[in-house]
This record gives structure tokens, sequence and C-alpha cells, in this order.
């Protein structure tokens, strides 16, 4: 059996969109597709289904930017690789500086990237 334990959601912003992301402060997010990748110790399939529920507290900076007009999950990947290192063979700009890397030790700069 395959233990999944780092995922990816692909996002897409139909149009630019100003969103206050917790104590991080607020940004602007072109629209475009994003690749936002985060793990989960256990229960990975139970964060995955909370990032698709709209009704939530806002916790981490990914709910914030979820909870935002015309900003919607179009797929998710599943990886058994440790999140850092998926996160940095992923190609993309940063927007966001920190944003869902509090806890990262590995200087990943960001866990949020846009690809498109």
């Amino acid at each position: 059996m395959t233990s999944f334990r780092t995922y990816q959601l692909l996002i897409e912003i139909e149009r630019p969109v100003r969103v206050s992301i917790g104590r991080l402060g607020e940004f602007d997010f072109p629209a475009g597709r994003y690749l936002y990748t985060g793990s989960a110790r256990r229960h990975l399939e139970a964060r995955i289904a909370r990032h698709h529920r709209r009704e939530k507290t806002l916790r981490w900076h990914i709910d914030f930017l979820l909870a935002a007009p015309g900003v919607s999950i179009v797929g998710v990947r599943r990886f058994v690789e440790e999140e850092c290192e998926i996160n940095r063979a992923t190609p993309g700009e940063i927007v966001v500086a920190g944003f869902g890397a509090s806890d990262c030790r590995a200087g990943c700069g960001s866990h949020l990237k846009r690809v498109a």
C-alpha cells in the first residue's frame, strides 16, 4: 500500500484578486494557475477534503486564498516524497514570499507558485 504524505493543489484564479492572508498581510494574486504544496503526517485525504470545503475556519494561509471569490481547486496530485522536495522540484513564480512555508526549514521561500 502506497503511503502518500504530500499533496499539490492545482488552483485556478479566474481574475486578479486581492486577499488578506492572515498575519502574512494583504496581497494581489494575478489570474492564472497556481500549485500549492502541502503535507499531512496522518489523514491526508481528510486534509484534502477540508481544502475543498467552502465553509471552514480560516487557519492556514491556503484557507484564506481558497475562500476568495473566483478561486478554486481544479486538480490534486499526491506524492510519497517529502513536501519540500516536491516543492523545490516545481517550477513557477513566487507571488507571496513565505506563503504556506511558516514551518519550512528547507528554505523554499513559498509553498505556493504561479505556474501559468
